[in-house]
């Protein structure tokens, strides 16, 4: 009787198991494996999918997957579709409303009734991860594997991926940069098999921004950047977020957190601690794995703001960077010993050939392909998809706390209370579109509706009043990370040793947002009276801060801020085969503005084609824009740059009475071939004697000067390793703005003051019939620096 009942059980287990793998391989089936669409497996060596390729893959996994729901959130620079793939258990798809509305309350806890709803809400919640790749397109590797990435997630049936898509919604973003797709894809096709297979587009891949794209994360510029700071910071709010990078050649194979130092006061220690838990988390599953060359506390750090990883700190969500070691795009190369020892240092790892703690095994010199890179990547996002449903109510609940207590007022009196944006400072359409980028990152901003009266300590005059129609932002919102971060001073800290060694930042040292966009805004310690309702009135729309144009987006208040330009001049942009990203962004700055201008390009210039009341010449050196590429690396058609000939049209050009204007780099080609009589007095010096590695300087200005239209008596640049001028022959050249002869440094880090306080930043001189107008700055710095936009427009005025 015993025996029979095992029998029949057994029978009955192996029929059940048989259905089961049955229905696993027919679910299985049922599913396209990206190789049975695109006709090859994506990562394989010298294979690319396009943008229209990969979307069509992702439709497809939609229709024929539970798992798998495909958004188009909107469209790109160029007006492709922005796609997100969002990967969880059929039954967690089918109710992401309702998990988009829990996550919501967890990032405003303000909203959640009792203890009692938190436990619930905890309790059910699921992990958001984000995970993006490729927005430096030239970084192909990860937009392809994000189809292997996604088939996997929807065909498994392991435990452990079940696990996974229980307890997490993932939010696949295959490319936040579309367009840079196509732009690898089509010139990796165009040159596979000939001698320049591998190499980098001869244009930007990103259509304004270049790799600058990845710097857009607080001024959203762009519209990828605006797409997903709405799917994030409006939405979704995810507790981890993952940018997959690759990096240079010949250094570590992969790295990741925990991050170098210093790290930025405004983000919380324990998001610290959560990024660099989930990093050795990473590096431990690739040791297991017995990948070699990972790296930790090496290269990047956490202190500036910008980046698609490190905004999320300033949001109270855990950030995550790889770095892949590149291949030549989708073909694989040789790396040799020689190679890796040639290769510069990185902070926190003095060589890719030696041993440490950070990087216990040193990977050996061979051949290196982008399967190599894929594998390492899909290795990583398991492992945070992992973390993220292990230890889901731990993550929850910690972005709850961390929310709380920011919410809460602040008892340090030494502390602001909130910043205030005073009404009635002209550039009223520069105001709102500061504005306009708080809210879109989910800041809570208030409209003064009658005078208030507070306390402002850099006034220095007790009680202020402030205006009506001023605009409040207070720091007891969940957002007082990013609040302090963008509002706040940057001081970075003084990384020089005992040798003069400077240890600079990884991007940025200052970016204090109020400042480069020329807008007075001040920290509050004590409002008098109690506000109320009555007095402010909550901003919910951008509508509500531009009613007199009518908007609805940020792209629309952009199409309405006005041409500046009264003279209508014929406008030329240099813009040669380098790929300048300062060409770029002045040509973004243009575009938002609607000057009218034409590109001049290399062959414009060798040509003498260059009949313009104006050309620009954007911050590049003189062996970019003299030589450009090289003959050896790219086809003749895009080799050499203006040459000595354009050079000498140039000099013909101003001297027959057009306006040349150069833009920081620029300038040392001009000063030179040019031979005016003024120089760069940084140029020669050690970084241990002068650094300035990007940041807000404070400017002296010559309001007599017609270049200094509309400008007071100081204003704040931007300055990025720039030039600072000494001038010879003053009845020449012109200063029209110097460097403050003390304290120049607004925000950011300024070392060896001494050589830039009182040297030129802004200078003009007449050559011939013409002008040439030098600009030891970037005054359109990112498309940031709003503050002195007025200065292009001015010098471009007839």
């Amino acid at each position: 009787m015993i025996r029979h009942h095992f029998y029949n059980f057994y029978s009955t287990f192996c029929l059940v198991f048989a259905l089961l793998c049955f229905a696993n391989i027919a679910h299985a089936q049922t599913i396209s494996s990206p190789q049975s669409v695109l006709g090859f497996h994506p990562t394989t060596d010298k294979t690319i999918a396009d943008w229209r390729q990969i979307t069509g893959y992702f439709q497809k996994l939609d229709r024929e997957s539970e798992r798998v729901e495909v958004r188009e959130i909107g469209k790109t620079t160029l007006g492709k579709p922005f796609i997100v793939a969002f990967i969880s258990a059929s039954e967690n798809i089918k109710n992401l409303e309702n998990y988009k509305r829990t996550n919501q309350k967890l990032a405003d806890p303000r909203q959640i009734r009792d203890d009692a709803e938190l436990k619930k809400l905890i309790g059910q919640g699921k992990t958001v991860v984000a995970i993006s790749c490729s927005i430096h397109s030239t970084e192909i590797v990860a937009s392809q594997m994000s189809m292997n990435l996604a088939y996997e997630l929807a065909t498994a049936t392991d435990e452990e991926t079940k696990e996974i898509l229980q307890n997490t919604i993932l939010l696949l973003i295959p490319s936040a940069n579309p367009d840079g797709i196509d732009i690898v894809a089509n010139w990796y096709r165009k040159t596979l098999g000939t001698p320049f297979e591998g190499s980098s587009p001869t244009e930007l891949y990103h259509h304004y921004a270049g790799h600058d794209n990845n710097r857009d994360w607080f001024m959203l510029n762009l519209p990828e950047t605006r797409l997903v700071t709405k799917l994030f910071w409006q939405e979704w709010f995810p507790q981890v977020v993952y940018d997959v990078h690759q990096m240079g050649q010949n250094g570590a194979r992969f790295v990741i957190p925990p991050f170098f130092d210093p790290p930025n006061p405004n983000i919380p220690p324990l998001i610290l601690r959560e990024v660099g838990l989930m990093g050795y988390k990473i590096a431990a599953d690739l040791q297991a794995a017995r990948f070699a060359g990972v790296a930790t506390n090496t290269t990047f750090d956490t202190w500036w703001h910008g980046g698609f990883r490190s905004a999320p700190y300033y949001h109270n969500s855990i950030g995550i960077l790889s770095e892949a070691a590149s291949a030549n795009l989708m073909s694989p190369v040789v790396i040799t010993r020689e190679k890796m020892q040639q290769t510069r240092g990185a902070r926190g790892l003095a060589s890719p050939l030696e041993t440490a703690t950070n990087h216990p095994q040193v990977w050996q010199p061979q051949k290196w392909s982008a399967g190599d890179i894929a594998a390492m990547e899909r290795l990583a996002c398991r492992s945070v998809l992992q973390m993220a449903a292990k230890f889901r109510r731990d993550y929850l609940r910690n972005f709850y706390e961390l929310n709380r207590v920011n919410s809460q007022e602040n008892s340090n009196a030494n502390q602001p209370t909130a910043y205030v944006i005073l009404a009635g400072q002209g550039r009223e359409e520069i105001v709102s579109r500061f504005v306009e980028i708080l809210l879109a990152q989910g800041v809570e901003v208030y409209r003064m509706t009658r005078e208030l009266h507070a306390s402002i300590p850099s006034m220095q005059r007790g009680e202020t009043e402030i205006p009506l129609g001023s605009f409040l932002v207070p720091l007891d919102q969940p957002q007082r990370n990013n609040v302090e971060a963008l509002f706040g001073k940057q001081t970075y800290p003084n990384r020089v040793d005992e040798r003069g060694n400077v240890d600079p930042p990884y991007d940025v040292a200052g970016w204090t947002l109020p400042l480069q966009m020329g807008i007075e805004s001040y920290a509050v310690a004590r409002i008098a009276e109690s506000s109320n309702e009555r007095e402010l009135e909550r901003l919910t729309d951008i509508n509500q801060v531009r009613q007199n144009l009518n908007l609805k987006t940020a792209k629309e208040a952009f199409a309405k801020l006005p041409n500046p330009l009264r003279s209508n001049p014929r406008v030329g942009l240099y813009k040669g085969f380098t790929a300048s990203m300062d060409e770029g962004w002045t040509r973004f700055v243009f575009d938002t503005f609607q000057v009218p201008f034409q590109t001049v390009t290399d062959a414009d210039v060798r040509a003498g084609n260059i009949n313009y009341d104006a050309i620009i010449l954007p911050a590049d050196s003189e062996n970019t824009i003299v030589n450009g590429l090289k003959a050896e690396n790219y086809p003749k058609e895009y080799a050499g740059g203006i040459t000595e000939q354009g050079v000498e049209n140039l000099k013909k050009y101003v001297e027959n009475g057009g306006k040349l204007i150069c833009f920081d780099d620029s300038c040392e080609m001009v000063i030179k071939t040019f031979n005016l009589p003024m120089k760069n007095v940084l140029k020669d010096l050690k970084r241990s004697e002068f650094y300035c590695p990007g940041s807000i300087l404070q400017l002296d200005v010559d309001r007599t000067n017609p270049l200094t239209k509309s400008f007071g008596k100081q204003t704040a640049a931007y300055f990025i390793n720039s030039s600072a001028f000494e001038i010879a022959d003053v009845n020449k050249v012109k200063s029209v703005a110097t460097y403050a002869n003390s304290n120049a440094l607004l925000s950011g880090w300024l070392l060896g003051e001494k050589y830039l306080n009182g040297k030129t930043a802004l200078a003009e001189t007449v050559y011939g019939r013409g002008k040439i107008v030098l600009f030891a700055f970037r005054p359109q710095h990112r498309g940031q620096t709003f503050g002195t936009f007025p200065f292009i427009f001015n010098a471009l005025e007839k």
